[in-house]
């Protein structure tokens, strides 16, 4: 199937780069940044002037762009394209209010939507590998399953839309969790003389053992933060995350705290660093 892929981001480069290797179709793709379009087309998509030119192309359009604003602008920028055989996929991570906001004005031309946020970051863009939460009706999914395992090795379907969504922003409140835990624990360890490889490797022998710590631990101990997944990215996803908990009527202490430590790495500038620069927010480090 021809496939239109709008933002060529970070994460989004990589996503379409796959795309564009393994889908037997045109890739046809966008972005504000022009240089990102040509670097896509050097690769073998096709670049467009816009994102109308792109959506009305194609027969699966997938966006990847930062913000709730962002997407749903796209969507009412490319809505005159769209209409039945269309499918529209939002791999963004938004508020999900938006997403069901923005599903319902794109089903009202007769075009079919999913929400399908991804997790991990940027080596797993490269290597295709990302896990990928799906939102859709049941009947679309077979028939997108195929287009998003050329981006990921794990997809699921959670639900009807904004299941996929709702769980990406439950997935990123626990991963600020388990963050903020190996923030303050090896910190404290390695005031107490214990290093951080050896610190990474007691804990992997018992129940504390965790995807983050094992990941991170070598760009920790480095002190490299060098953004894949930049901290005002997961601090708008900690503020969704909290719009949902009072929406719910859920008090959530451990949200709050993980909250604070992004909210003073915002007032400190540290925005468009690597998230993982946590840690130097909690444990007072200054580099």
């Amino acid at each position: 199937m021809k496939i239109g892929f709008i933002g060529l981001g970070i994460m989004g480069e990589s996503m379409a780069a796959n795309l564009v290797k393994k889908n037997g179709d045109p890739v046809y793709v966008s972005d504000l940044n022009k240089a990102q379009v040509e670097k896509l087309a050097e690769e073998g998509a096709v670049g467009c002037a816009d994102n109308l030119e792109a959506a009305k192309q194609a027969e699966i359009i997938i966006t990847m762009v930062p913000k709730s604003e962002h997407v749903k602008a796209v969507y009412t920028q490319i809505l005159p394209v769209l209409g039945a055989g269309k499918i529209c996929i939002d791999m963004s991570t938004i508020d999900p209010s938006v997403s069901l906001e923005c599903a319902d004005m794109v089903k009202a031309t007769g075009a079919q939507w999913a929400d399908a946020p991804v997790v991990k970051s940027k080596p797993a863009a490269i290597n295709g590998t990302l896990g990928i939460l799906v939102g859709c009706d049941e009947a679309l999914y077979p028939v997108i399953e195929p287009v998003l395992r050329m981006m990921g090795c794990n997809v699921i379907r959670m639900g009807e839309c904004g299941r996929g969504i709702t769980m990406k922003i439950c997935h990123n409140a626990l991963v600020a969790a388990i963050q903020n835990g190996v923030n303050e624990t090896l910190g404290l360890a390695q005031k107490l003389s214990i290093s951080v490889d050896d610190f990474a490797t007691a804990v992997s022998y018992g129940g504390a053992g965790n995807f983050y710590l094992e990941s991170q631990k070598e760009n920790l101990k480095q002190h490299n933060w060098t953004t894949a997944f930049s901290l005002e990215n997961e601090h708008k996803d900690l503020g969704i995350a909290a719009r949902l908990a009072q929406q719910a009527g859920l008090d959530m202490p451990g949200l709050r705290t993980c909250k604070a430590v992004y909210d003073k790495g915002m007032e400190m500038g540290l925005g468009k660093q690597d998230f993982r620069a946590t840690y130097k927010i909690v444990n007072g480090i200054e580099d």
